[in-house]
């Protein structure tokens, strides 16, 4: 199946999938301006007039690129014009596991604070990414006392199931997920092709093959969610990386095959100068402006592909000029301490490295050939 095919030819053309929009009126041909949105054929909408529309669905998937200021505040926007048309809403977030529930509706409820609910949630293990760029949407939602949903599984449960199969996972202990429906060709492949980039190319071939299964787990823990959450009757927002959602696969694909067709998939595009369209297929593309001078500085990065190992963290992989390689880490090293902090979990030292301020040096312990070694890895000055 080619990536530029339309995502619902599964059961029906971009175009009909897209009827839904015919009686709005487009504004004037062109590119679109910051602010405005691009839909099927090439029209260009206002928020006002698509958010109506999109109320009506019962999921909404938002995308995103994690680390970007600017895609948050897209999501912030839209959440809160969407909310306006259908104020029975609940919020859907990838960056938590179905056991940060407890804090997601202690926040919501005004029991907790910042600093008590990022630990609560245990959010630098669980995501990683910084709390701050997804803080506003969070106060956003406790302001209107709009339910937040734990969407995701942690990746130990996403492991047991890709390994060890479902027969061999209670299902109170999956949550109730069901099996995934298995991926359709153009999102195997495109899986595929992220597992060679980043992957380590001489593992068993099997590796892929739980790679790929571990990857449907992921999409089909959301998509369940999301559908328990609208069977309660609001319209469910859903905020989760782009590759999720983008060209019908992943997250919208599962949800057809859970027979829930009512979902619309909206993405960030930041048109160039000659206003390409966007490489991957969604219902709408919000514009934006060049936000690039209030993005936050590139997160410190160490440079390693790593994976979990019992006695710490394990590095596969080693990026050429990295961080890493300087410091003197090797593919199979294990990552004991770092900064004087046991590493039981790779998002232990992800969240280290977040911290880390431009021109430090950070202590690492490592195993290696069974011996204990200390490493220091020099992080760059910041930019001038």
């Amino acid at each position: 199946m080619s990536r530029s095919r339309s995502f619902r030819s599964r059961s029906l053309c971009l175009g009909a999938a897209l009827a839904w929009l015919a009686p709005l009126a487009a504004l004037a041909d062109g590119c679109p301006a910051p602010g405005q949105w691009r839909v099927a054929g090439g029209e260009t909408l206002t928020t006002a007039g698509l958010m109506a529309e999109l109320a009506g669905s019962d999921v909404v998937l938002l995308g995103e690129q994690h680390d970007r200021l600017d895609h948050h505040r897209w999501q912030l926007h839209t959440l809160a014009a969407l909310h306006a048309h259908r104020p029975a809403m609940v919020i859907g977030l990838e960056m938590l596991p179905r056991e940060a529930q407890p804090a997601l509706d202690a926040w919501v409820a005004g029991e907790l604070d910042e600093a008590a609910f990022l630990e609560q949630s245990d959010w630098h293990r669980a995501w990683g990414f910084d709390p701050d760029l997804y803080l506003p949407i969070l106060h956003f939602a406790r302001m209107q006392r709009i339910p937040l949903l734990a969407l995701n599984v942690t990746p130990e449960l996403r492991g047991r199931l890709a390994s060890e199969g479902w027969a061999a996972v209670p299902e109170q202990e999956r949550f109730g997920i069901t099996q995934p429906a298995p991926a359709p060709p153009a999102y195997r492949a495109s899986l595929e092709a992220i597992y060679a980039e980043h992957a380590n190319r001489n593992d068993d071939p099997a590796d892929l093959e739980r790679f790929i299964a571990a990857q449907l787990v992921w999409d089909r823990a959301m998509a369940t969610a999301l559908v328990e959450a609208a069977a309660e009757g609001p319209l469910v927002a859903g905020l989760m990386g782009e590759g999720h959602l983008a060209d019908g696969d992943g997250v919208p694909y599962q949800l057809d095959d859970l027979g829930l067709g009512n979902h619309r998939s909206l993405l960030p595009w930041a048109p160039g100068p000659d206003c390409q369209p966007p490489a991957a297929l969604a219902d709408a593309f919000y514009a934006l402006g060049d936000e690039s001078t209030f993005q936050p500085p590139e997160p410190p990065r160490l440079g390693v592909l790593i994976g979990e190992h019992a006695d710490g963290v394990l590095v596969q992989g080693i990026a050429p000029g990295s961080v890493a390689e300087a410091a003197g880490l090797a593919e199979g090293d294990v990552i004991v301490t770092a900064a004087g902090l046991p590493m039981a979990r790779p998002a232990d030292l992800t969240a280290v490295i977040g911290r880390q301020a431009p021109g430090t040096l950070l202590p690492l312990e490592i195993r290696r050939d069974g011996e204990r070694r200390e490493l220091l890895a020099r992080f760059p000055p910041a930019a001038s």
